[in-house]
């Protein structure tokens, strides 16, 4: 796992060993997410907002709400000017109080946070996969190409996966057929018969984040992760890019790509799979 030269913490190249397992051919949808709520009545964070004195926080009284991507209109002052913190937006109303799923069952759920996603896994009986186990099931080939596809220019990638065509963030030609989030299973599946394990949405696993794959990083970070440029905030890794991946801005539309998210909060582009040990089936 991992990959050199491309971003830093992507490598350095690690051989790794997993043991047998089964992951889900696609990623949790608004459906199954909300047969989980039905069923068990669960409130996601993003519902919930954060107490100042709640472990685990931000720190500060913040009501339920979750961070939305806003195209800017005009040329972005900052690298984050696209995100806006939305009261009241979460997995049922994903772009605030005004939005719905309605019509979006079978996309990606998203504005969960990794406890949210292990809870569903919890009521299936499942869990989240590891980074490990995420990129071995990416990359879908014994020889561990860097990317899914026999060449990584655009005008593959735009039939194989949704990702941002044109300039981020300013304007998304939707070459892809989508602008924003796509239902699953709108792109053709890997070798391992898996639909979008590149773009559509950022997906959850079960491993704190290390600014690298060394061992002493690995350590460094422990069971709480550590991101250098989030030093006070709990970190879990992210895997797969999403449709606001871009050539110009963040190439991250590789199974080796990973990043940092902070553990509580999600986002409008953050969903997850679940997975489960293969001998639980025969059991």
């Amino acid at each position: 796992m991992g990959e050199m030269p491309a971003y830093a913490e992507e490598g350095p190249p690690t051989k790794t060993c997993v043991e047998p397992f089964e992951i889900a051919s696609h990623e949790v949808t608004n459906a199954q997410f909300a047969a989980f709520v039905e069923a068990t009545g669960y409130e996601t964070r993003a519902e919930r907002g954060w107490r100042a004195d709640e472990a685990g926080g931000p720190g500060i009284d913040l009501p339920p709400g979750s961070a939305v991507f806003v195209a800017p209109i005009a040329k972005p002052r900052g690298n984050l000017d696209w995100w806006k913190f939305v009261e009241e937006a979460n997995w049922r109303q994903p772009a605030g109080p005004k939005g719905t799923t309605e019509g979006l069952e079978n996309h990606p759920v998203v504005h969960v946070t990794r406890e949210d996603a292990q809870a569903y896994a919890d009521w299936v009986g499942a869990r989240l996969p590891s980074e490990a186990e995420w990129e071995f099931a990416a990359r879908s080939a014994p020889t561990g190409e860097v990317s899914p596809w026999a060449d990584v220019d655009e005008a593959i990638r735009v039939k194989g996966a949704n990702t941002w065509q044109g300039v981020f963030p300013m304007r998304n030609t939707a070459e892809d057929s989508f602008e924003g989030r796509a239902p699953v299973g709108s792109f053709p599946a890997n070798a391992f018969g898996l639909y979008d394990m590149i773009g559509n949405v950022w997906e959850w696993t079960a491993s704190p984040y290390a600014p690298s794959h060394s061992p002493r990083d690995r350590g460094i970070a422990g069971e709480r992760g550590f991101d250098p440029s989030q030093p006070q905030n709990a970190v879990g890794t992210i895997k797969g890019g999403s449709y606001l991946c871009a050539d110009n801005y963040c190439a991250r539309f590789r199974p080796a790509a990973r990043q940092a998210q902070d553990l509580s909060f999600g986002t409008s582009h953050i969903g997850f799979r679940i997975a489960r040990d293969a001998r639980q089936r025969q059991q």
